[in-house]
């Protein structure tokens, strides 16, 4: 009985430290704020400028792009998983990372392969689906309060380039096949976030399967402003440079990160 106390106070102290190590593990992901999901719309129209910069007018090709973006991809990933703790800087390098490998790889899908946007969003949305299903019944749950070992970060982030993908095939169907053009599927996309939005304040949805929802659509809304800024004048577009547009949207990313820190993520979202 006499050693009752200190056998507690081991308890205690091994229960805390599981609880630091558990918030660590969070730490790594950004909580999920309004000012994430600007960072996340700026990084997706960074990705689509980006990634035509490369494989357009570096004349570079969709294939060769892609290769060169899946490596930059699992450097970040791999840099991802490694770090200790939250890094916003990594993250953010992590997140351009899939946008602009999910640009290259959609086009090379939709346009190379001669799939065309219905058909390439098709096997997009089912290996997104597929990339859930198994992660859910792997590790249990997708929450993203519960990305905190390699595996579930692993499953995140090719969670993510799926979304990513998917996304600008996405974009590019609304706004080519189905001529919504860029502006008017800017407004599709912008109005179903808003929906989502709502039905997460207004609405006892599933607040996971909401956030997954919402990162998806994100990259279509990015992909079709992205193309909007640099496209012919003629197709709809600004007929920006990709380079000054890309370098714009990266100093905002940055000063987005610099100037409003991101706490780590300790809670659902």
């Amino acid at each position: 009985m006499a050693n009752q106390p200190y056998k507690e106070r081991r308890m205690a102290a091994s229960q805390q430290s599981d609880e630091r190590f558990r918030d660590d593990l969070i730490s790594k992901v950004p909580q999920v704020t309004l000012l994430f999901w600007i960072i996340k719309i700026l990084a997706t129209t960074l990705g689509e400028t980006g990634g035509d910069a490369v494989s357009m007018s570096m004349n570079l090709g969709y294939l060769i792009s892609t290769g060169i973006f899946v490596v930059i991809f699992a450097v970040a990933v791999i840099a991802q998983v490694l770090a200790k703790k939250f890094n916003p800087i990594l993250y953010w390098t992590t997140i351009i990372a899939t946008t602009t490998v999910g640009t290259t790889l959609a086009d090379f899908v939709d346009r190379s392969l001669g799939i065309g946007y219905a058909g390439g969003t098709a096997i997009l949305l089912t290996l997104l689906l597929a990339s859930l299903f198994v992660w859910y019944r792997t590790l249990g749950s997708i929450a993203v309060h519960t990305v905190g070992s390699p595996r579930s970060e692993i499953f995140y982030w090719v969670t993510i380039m799926f979304s990513q993908t998917l996304g600008t095939a996405l974009g590019d169907w609304t706004a080519d096949t189905q001529g919504l053009g860029y502006l008017g599927s800017a407004l599709v996309f912008g109005t179903m976030l808003a929906a989502i939005a709502a039905a997460y304040y207004r609405t006892r949805i599933s607040s996971t399967a909401l956030f997954w929802a919402a990162f998806i659509l994100t990259r279509p809304l990015g992909a079709v402003v992205g193309d909007f800024l640099d496209k012919p004048v003629s197709k709809g577009g600004l007929e920006l440079s990709r380079y000054s547009a890309s370098a714009t949207l990266l100093v905002l990313i940055a000063l987005g990160i610099l100037i409003f820190p991101q706490k780590p993520a300790r809670q659902r979202h």
